[in-house]
C-alpha cells in the first residue's frame, strides 16, 4: 500500500478528479496525503514589464482558498491532508517536492480538452513528469 500520496490540485474541475481518485483509494489512516497547489506566474510576469507581485498576490489568494476547498472534501471523507503551495514550474515543484516528502504515488487530474495533461506532464522545458518523478504516477480521467 501507498505510505504517502501527493495530489496535484488547482481546483480545475480535472485536478478535482485527482481528488477523487485518492478518495476512492481509501487510503488508510496512517497515509500521509499532500495536497500541492502550485502557484505559476504567467510568462509577463515573469519577465517583467508590471507587476508580478500583484499577479503573485491574486493568484496566491485564489489558490489558498482551493487548497481549503481541497482539503474540506477530502476532510470530510475522512482523510487527514496536510496542504502545500507552491510557486513555480508545475513539474518541478511535483518533482522536487515528491522527492524531499519521499512519495510513493502522485495522482493528477486529465483534460481532455488539452493535449494530454499538458500542465502536469510538462514543463517549462518540455520535461516529463513521468522522468522526472520516482514514484507512480495515477491519472485522474473526468467521466
Amino acid at each position: 500500500m501507498y505510505k504517502k500520496i501527493m495530489v496535484a490540485y488547482d481546483g480545475t474541475p480535472e485536478s478535482e478528479s485527482a481528488l477523487h481518485e485518492c478518495i476512492q483509494l481509501n487510503p488508510p489512516a496512517s497515509t500521509e496525503i499532500h495536497l500541492l497547489a502550485v502557484i505559476q506566474l504567467s510568462p509577463h510576469g515573469m519577465a517583467g514589464g508590471y507587476a508580478p507581485e500583484i499577479e503573485f498576490a491574486c493568484k496566491r489568494q485564489v489558490m489558498e482558498q482551493e487548497l481549503a476547498r481541497g482539503r474540506a472534501l477530502m476532510a470530510a471523507a475522512g482523510l487527514n491532508v496536510v496542504p502545500h503551495l507552491q510557486m513555480g514550474e508545475p513539474v518541478d515543484v511535483i518533482g522536487v517536492l515528491a522527492d524531499v516528502l519521499g512519495i510513493d504515488l502522485i495522482i493528477v487530474g486529465h483534460s481532455r480538452r488539452k493535449t494530454f495533461a499538458m500542465r502536469w506532464w510538462r514543463g517549462s522545458m518540455d520535461a516529463l513528469l513521468i522522468e522526472r518523478v520516482k514514484a507512480s504516477i495515477l491519472v485522474a480521467v473526468r467521466p
